[in-house]
């Protein structure tokens, strides 16, 4: 019998999974059943750490947030800024304060100012 080439389907397959490891070290990027596994756990790891990293800015942006706000002579604290930028139907979000308060704290002084009266 003459010898039969294998299809190109499972090549093709294999050398997607290939590219998608191929900055992984050692057996990671050669052998094709420890490439597969290794890819579901980056895959979970990456979805997992999406949501890990979007609780942590927050936390950053409200950290700065307030860090600025008690600086200011008037003794407010970040609950009340958004409580009262709420009543207000001011749709600031925190990323946005964060970068005011950063960049600009006189104009976050006023826009706190303002919501206070």
């Amino acid at each position: 019998m003459t010898r039969t080439r294998r299809g190109y389907i499972a090549h093709r397959r294999r050398t997607k999974i290939r590219l998608f490891a191929s900055s992984f070290g050692g057996t990671h990027s050669r052998l094709t059943r420890t490439i597969i596994q290794q890819k579901i756990r980056a895959l979970v790891s990456a979805h997992r750490d999406k949501d890990k990293q979007k609780r942590t800015f927050r936390r950053l942006w409200v950290t700065r947030i307030n860090a600025v706000i008690r600086e200011n002579i008037v003794s407010f604290s970040y609950n009340s800024l958004i409580n009262n930028l709420y009543k207000r139907k001011l749709l600031l979000n925190r990323k946005i304060l964060a970068q005011i308060a950063i960049l600009n704290r006189n104009c976050l002084y006023m826009i706190s100012n303002d919501i206070q009266k």
